[in-house]
């Protein structure tokens, strides 16, 4: 403690999320005096409101889904029936395991102070926390990591702040299956969360203001609609709303449509059009951080802010929004600061998985992004009725998709919808990684019947 009262670090966190958690663990361990701050539930969006009670959500809609289905494969079962208490309840149960053993797992370590509160600058070196439990504290160091994530985007709709809308994290919370659900927004949230209340047994209705779901390929996007709409959810493309409004225990959402106006009525909105991130709160002018028109925090590709010292972490810097490439960040920033590397974030390929069910999995440049480019291509695709494991286990719905430079049979990227599509967009990603030629994945012997010994067939495709 200082003189004026102002703690001295050699290194100060804001937010435990998937790349300010590990840092908090590894620079006390590499002898530097830390703290880290966290008003809010420790993990950050990923573990508690993302991605860890999401898919075990999902999970339980699969199960749901598989045993309507039970007589297709000869098992009658019954009439299948959801308890969303219990299903609630099993989600809570992980999160709460995952959020509490970080928190236990930080509050051991030697050399970190765990400081709970909001943090926000008063200088370029200086933090000042506003504790939860009151009072405020104020923090020095020449290095501040910014690790607070997004937040769910409320749009600018009339009306919406006078109904009971929900967002990503309290739709989760619900205690009974809504009768229908309006969706608003047909990206990754928005699809995840229909699909999953659907197979719950909810009427789901998805209003996506642009021509297509999600920014994919044109091809993956029908497909996905294809199959959402095979499970009985109503899709509303190029609809825009323009007014939401309570009549009794009904919600309408007014939408301005290509055909005119058209009211859809639901007993439940969920808003997932797209998050913003949680840099208003941070006082960066104080600290002279430069801040983009989004809210978003520019940094250059060693993560670093325009005010030396300050770094970004994860979603609040923009680009890809996924817990794996905070955890990158984590990973590029402990490798040059720690370990006297220099890497950068220069180039990195992004993968990603959308678990809808079957799952898209996504790596490296889209057919539609290498044309942009204006890159010599070749296009391998086959739907995944020729893959003999998914005909086996009656999951043939959507394809495989591989873009390759055709001038060097390099893999520039690929798109796999179907059964498990995120594992097998892996072995692809692996490739791109090492570098092999699609060749040499289409003559090597894959095990027999898995479903990654379908991508010799996909790259056979190209000499069918």
């Amino acid at each position: 403690m200082t003189e004026n009262n102002i703690q001295k670090y050699d290194a100060i966190i804001i937010g435990t999320g998937q790349g300010g958690y590990p840092l908090a663990k590894d620079l006390p361990a590499a002898g530097w005096k830390t703290a880290v701050i966290e008003k809010g539930a420790i993990g950050g969006t990923c573990v508690n409101t993302g991605c860890t009670p999401t898919k075990t959500m999902v999970a339980s809609a699969r199960v749901a889904h598989l045993a309507s289905r039970g007589p297709e494969y000869g098992v009658n079962i019954g009439p299948v029936t959801i308890d969303l208490k219990k299903v609630r309840e099993r989600k809570r149960d992980i999160v709460d395991d995952f959020s509490g053993g970080s928190e236990r797992r930080l509050e051991s370590i030697e050399g970190l102070d765990v400081i709970r509160g909001e943090g926000r600058f008063i200088g370029p070196q200086t933090i000042e926390v506003a504790l939860n439990d009151g009072g405020t504290l104020q923090l020095e160091s020449e290095k501040i990591f910014i690790n607070t994530g997004t937040r769910s985007f409320t749009p600018p709709i009339e009306g919406l702040d006078s109904v009971p809308y929900l967002d990503n994290a309290s739709i989760m919370e619900l205690g009974e299956v809504p009768k229908h659900l309006i969706v608003l927004g047909g990206g990754y949230i928005g699809l995840e969360f229909g699909q999953m209340f659907r197979r719950f047994g909810s009427d789901v209705t998805v209003v996506q203001r642009g021509a297509q779901l999600t920014r994919e390929d044109p091809d993956v996007a029908d497909e996905i609609k294809n199959i959402l709409e095979e499970e009985g959810m109503n899709i509303l493309l190029n609809s825009e709303a323009v007014k939401v409004q309570q009549n009794d225990d009904k919600i309408e959402l007014i939408l301005k449509t290509s055909d005119g106006e058209k009211i859809v009525t639901g007993s439940h909105l969920l808003v997932a059009v797209g998050r913003t991130p949680n840099t208003d709160m941070l006082n960066l002018e104080s600290a002279g951080v430069e801040v983009n028109q989004r809210g978003h925090i520019p940094v250059n590709d060693k993560l670093e802010t325009n005010v030396p010292g300050i770094y970004v972490i994860g979603d609040a810097k923009g680009g890809p929004a996924f817990t794996h490439i905070s955890y990158d960040d984590y990973r590029v920033i402990k490798k040059n600061l720690v370990d006297g590397g220099d890497v950068s974030i220069k180039d990195r390929l992004v993968p990603y998985a959308m678990f809808i069910d079957p799952q898209l999995g996504r790596v490296g440049l889209s057919e539609s992004e290498a044309r942009a480019q204006g890159k010599n291509i070749l296009v391998a695709k086959i739907p995944m009725t020729y893959v003999a494991r998914a005909l086996e286990m009656d999951e043939t719905r959507g394809f495989m998709k591989a873009v390759i430079d055709a001038d060097t049979n390099q893999i520039l990227g690929c798109a796999v919808l179907g059964i498990e599509g995120g594992e097998i967009m892996s072995v692809l990603q692996m490739a791109m990684i090492g570098n092999v030629p699609y060749t040499v994945i289409r003559d090597s012997a894959f095990a027999h019947p898995t479903l990654s010994e379908s991508l010799n067939n996909l790259f056979m495709s190209l000499d069918w």
